[in-house]
């Protein structure tokens, strides 16, 4: 199974000390140069010691080349969800990982397979990778900064 990644999924799994769960779902995840930027930050601007991820040999980094298409998604999108977008359709990737709304819009009327970090959080609960989801929605809301109404909390 070939998986992209933007940056929200990453992180916040991260920053709540479930990146675990990526590699045991996935095995192997792909994301654009532009993905991995973002993700230093949370260790130049943060703090955050990210050598863990930084050398995580199932996170492979590989640059767009299909120039047109990431500008087209470019007018719209950020740099990271636009790459991301781009690898999904150079690699013929099956999954993308996204959580912006804009981003999952044109992904799905792309007919583009996608999830966000709660459906991924759902996934490893379906798995056994999880026991509980309430305790990891609840480091999402508290240790991340993830914005969930209270409707999909619920729901989730």
């Amino acid at each position: 199974m070939i998986v992209v990644s933007d940056t929200s999924a990453l992180s916040a799994l991260f920053l709540i000390q479930r990146i675990d769960i990526l590699p045991a779902l996935y095995g192997q995840v792909i994301v654009p140069p532009s993905v991995m930027r973002e993700l230093l930050k949370l260790e130049t601007q943060f703090g955050k010691d990210l050598s863990e991820l930084k050398s995580a040999s199932w996170l492979t980094i590989t640059s767009v080349t299909d120039v047109a298409l990431f500008q087209k998604y470019r007018r719209v999108l950020d740099e990271g969800e636009s790459e991301a977008l781009t690898l999904m359709h150079e690699m013929s990737a099956d999954l993308l990982l996204i959580d912006e709304m804009l981003g999952r819009k044109i992904a799905q009327m792309e007919g583009i397979a996608h999830t966000g970090v709660l459906g991924v959080l759902l996934s490893a609960k379906a798995k056994g990778l999880l026991d509980f989801i309430r305790p990891a929605l609840h480091d999402l809301t508290s240790m991340a900064g993830f914005r969930i109404s209270n409707a999909l909390y619920e729901r989730v």
